[in-house]
């Protein structure tokens, strides 16, 4: 065999052996290549698994569902306030927790009593929880359920509006405590029961709270707060935002024609500046002059004869013009009587009339605080009385 074929068949072997090199390092990157397609495949299947999780944990819609009393609307996931037969109907999508969720309260809120209380809208609360989801903690979800818990002892609106007057920092998840959420109900009168302290404790309405977040999510609004009024989106057009104003004009358009709900008062309000109480009227020794703040008018007309000195006339005037809480009739002596024999006769005027009288007293009775009139003068034993 000649050089020159030996090396040709060196080369030819070398040749090979390279070939054979370069296949075993593509069999390996194609080997590495399928694990590592393995691996991101198995990363995709993981995420996703978290993502369902984290979906479940912040909206799960399984399990029994405990909606707070009066719920309504699908699957009992609204809280109604307002007149149940109102014309019109404001749904309300919202996030104890959500910045925006607050300004809209601040901006609106004075609007939608008045439209509430007046019989024009019903409302309608969706408590969901978007800010649990984008920075986690359970604010929005103890906040939400502690919503509810005071929709269970009738002071929802009361509550609501404690809360958004309470709103910590967006990042501050101050909710979470369930403390302070109990230690907020103390400013709502009634509020603070063990049944609504056990409610919040207990976590009763999470599952209801959760359940409506995933219906939130599925109806792809996508943001808090949501407002419809009637089934319209209304409060997201940036090109003709809504106002106080334009709110009130859109419930009249939707009412035009149809009847006022029948508004039924919540049973937490107070009574009311200046409202009336029942009036009693009595018997008065003596009338007096009103108390501070309520009025009165006196004058005295009727005349005593007799034998004696004489008593002056006097008109009396009273000294204030109003109104009080109760008021008190009666019968009384005037304030002057003559007395002994002589040449004289006289006539006086009392100070009785109508008039708003302070303290009165009746026959031995215990004071009376009210309002009303001393009475007119009556003849005395033996002079002219006023």
């Amino acid at each position: 065999m000649t050089e020159n074929n030996r090396d040709a068949k060196r080369s030819a072997r070398e040749r090979m052996q390279q070939e054979r090199e370069r296949e075993k390092a593509r069999a390996k990157r194609k080997r590495a290549a399928l694990v590592g397609g393995s691996i991101v495949a198995v990363l995709v299947v993981a995420a996703v698994i978290g993502v369902v999780v984290a979906n479940n944990k912040s909206g799960s819609s399984s399990g029994p569902v405990a909606a707070p009393p009066g719920a309504t609307g699908k699957d009992d996931l609204a809280i109604p306030v307002g007149a149940a037969n109102a014309p019109s109907t404001l749904t309300v999508y919202e996030d104890f927790r959500c910045p925006a969720c607050d300004a809209f309260e601040k901006t609106y809120r004075t609007t939608v009593h008045q439209l509430m209380d007046s019989g024009q809208l019903r409302g309608e609360y969706h408590l969901v929880r978007l800010i649990d989801g984008n920075l986690g903690g359970t604010g929005s979800l103890n906040a939400g359920n502690a919503a509810a818990c005071a929709q269970a002892e009738g002071r929802f609106r009361a509550y609501h509006d404690v809360l958004y007057d309470n709103q910590p920092n967006e990042e501050d998840d101050k909710f979470a405590d369930k403390n302070y959420l109990i230690q907020l109900a103390g400013k709502v009168p009634g509020l603070k029961t063990p049944a609504f302290t056990s409610c919040v404790d207990k976590g009763t309405y999470n599952t209801w709270v959760n359940k409506s977040n995933a219906d939130f999510n599925s109806a792809g609004f996508g943001s808090t707060p949501t407002i419809l009024l009637n089934g319209k989106n209304i409060y997201n057009n940036q090109s003709n935002p809504l106002t106080p104003d334009k709110l009130k004009a859109m419930v009249a358009a939707a009412n035009k024609g149809k009847p006022l709900g029948s508004v039924s008062p919540s049973p937490a309000s107070a009574p009311q500046p200046g409202a009336a109480s029942p009036t009693r009227t009595g018997t008065a020794s003596r009338g007096t002059e009103g108390t501070e703040g309520t009025t009165g008018t006196r004058s005295g007309a009727t005349a005593g004869t007799g034998t004696g000195p004489g008593l002056e006339p006097r008109t009396g005037t009273g000294e204030r013009t109003g109104s009080g809480e109760r008021t008190v009739t009666g019968t009384g002596t005037g304030p002057e009587t003559g007395s002994g024999t002589g040449a004289g006769t006289g006539t006086g005027s009392g100070a009785g009339g109508s008039g708003v009288a302070g303290p009165a007293r009746s026959g031995g009775e215990a004071p009376e605080q009210g309002t009303g009139a001393g009475g007119a003068a009556v003849p005395g034993s033996a002079v002219g009385t006023g």
